[in-house]
C-alpha cells in the first residue's frame, strides 16, 4: 500500500517558495505579533476588556457581542477574532518553511512553536475574563504575547541565514556584555507590567482587582530600568567599537538607542500628561519595538552562513543510462 502524504508533504511536492518569500512570511508573524500587542493594550485603555461577559462565548447566550453590549463588546470580540488572523499567518510560514528546499527543520519548528504560544495566549485571554481582569493574569496574558513576539524575531531572522554551526564575531564577554543588556530590557519589562496592572487603567470601567502596589513608586522604579538600558547600550556601542566589530551588531545598536530614545519621550509625555490612553497605546507600541530592536542586537552577535541553496534536480536513472546508447547510435550513422 503507497505511504499516505500529509497535506504539507503534498504542498512541498508541487510549490518551491523562493528565499524571499519564506523571509516575507516570518516578517508577517512579526508584525502580527507587535498587532497583538497593541490591540490588547486598546482593549484595556477603552475599558473593553470585560466588553464580552464570558468564554468562549462572548455572552452567556452569543457566540457574537450583541447591540446592547456597544462599543466595548465589538472591541473584545474583534480582538478574539484577531487571534485567527495570526494563526493564518503563522501558518503561512510553517507552509512556506516546510515547502522550501533544502527542508530546514528549524525554520518550521519555530514556526509550530508560534502556533502553540498563539493557542497557548487564547486560552490565558479566556481565563482573564472569567477570572474579571485578574491584573496578575493580565500580566501574564502580555508576557506570553512578548514570548511570541521572541519566537517570530528569532524566526525571522533564521530565515535570513544558513544553517551552519553559529560562529561569533565578536569575543565572549561583548556577547556578555550583551545578554546583560536584554535581561535589563527583560526587567525593564516587567517592571512595566507591574505598572499596568496597579496603575489606574484597569480594563475596565466596573470596579477591577489591581496589584497591591503604589503605582508611582513602580514606575518610579520602571525609570531607573530605563537608565539601566541606556547605560548599558551606550556601553554595548563604544565596546564594539573599540573591538572593531563588524557593521552589523554596531548599527543594530544604533537603531535600539533610537529606540531607547523615542520610548523615553513618549514615557514622560504621558507621565506628565496624566497617562492619556492614546499615549499609553504609543508607548506599548515603543515597548514592542525596544524588545525586537534588543533582539536584533544579540542575534547580530553572530552569524550561521548563507540560506542553503536550492538543491539541483537529479536527473532520471534511465535517462542516464540511454543517453551513451543514443550517442553510440548516432556515432554509428
Amino acid at each position: 500500500m503507497p505511504n499516505t502524504l500529509n497535506p504539507l508533504e503534498l504542498i512541498a511536492r508541487r510549490w518551491q517558495p523562493s528565499v524571499a518569500f519564506v523571509r516575507r512570511a516570518a516578517l508577517a508573524t512579526v508584525v502580527m505579533a507587535v498587532i497583538v500587542v497593541v490591540t490588547g493594550g486598546a482593549v484595556r485603555l477603552t475599558q473593553s476588556g470585560l466588553g464580552c461577559s464570558t468564554w468562549p462565548r462572548c455572552t452567556p447566550d452569543s457566540l457574537t457581542p450583541t447591540a446592547e453590549m456597544g462599543i466595548n463588546g465589538l472591541i473584545e470580540f474583534s480582538n478574539r477574532m484577531l487571534t485567527y488572523v495570526l494563526c493564518a499567518f503563522v501558518g503561512l510560514f510553517i507552509i512556506a518553511a516546510r515547502a522550501r528546499e533544502p527542508r530546514r527543520r528549524s525554520l518550521t519548528r519555530l514556526g509550530w512553536v508560534q502556533f502553540w504560544l498563539v493557542m497557548g495566549n487564547a486560552v490565558v485571554g479566556g481565563i482573564t475574563v472569567l477570572t474579571g481582569l485578574n491584573p496578575y493574569i493580565v500580566s501574564s496574558h502580555f508576557l506570553l504575547a512578548t514570548v511570541l513576539l521572541t519566537v517570530s524575531v528569532v524566526a525571522w531572522r533564521r530565515a535570513t541565514e544558513g544553517d551552519e554551526e553559529p560562529r561569533d564575531v565578536v569575543a565572549r564577554p561583548v556577547r556578555q556584555l550583551a545578554w546583560l543588556l536584554v535581561a535589563a530590557t527583560g526587567a525593564l519589562t516587567l517592571a512595566g507590567t507591574l505598572v499596568t496592572g496597579s496603575g489606574p487603567h484597569a480594563g475596565d470601567a466596573k470596579k477591577v482587582h489591581r496589584i497591591p502596589l503604589n503605582w508611582q513608586e513602580i514606575t518610579q522604579l520602571h525609570v531607573d530600568f530605563v537608565y539601566v538600558v541606556v547605560g548599558l547600550t551606550v556601553a554595548l556601542w563604544f565596546t564594539l567599537r573599540a573591538v572593531k566589530a563588524p557593521a552589523a551588531p554596531r548599527r543594530a545598536v544604533l537603531e535600539l538607542f533610537g529606540c531607547l530614545l523615542a520610548q523615553g519621550a513618549i514615557g514622560y509625555t504621558q507621565y506628565f500628561m496624566g497617562l492619556p490612553a492614546l499615549v499609553i497605546g504609543l508607548h506599548m507600541f515603543g515597548s514592542a519595538l525596544m524588545w525586537i530592536a534588543v533582539l536584533r542586537v544579540v542575534l547580530a552577535l553572530r552569524e550561521r552562513g548563507p540560506v542553503p541553496a536550492v538543491p539541483a534536480p537529479a536527473q532520471d536513472h534511465e535517462s542516464l543510462e540511454s543517453q551513451p546508447a543514443a550517442a553510440t547510435s548516432a556515432s554509428s550513422r
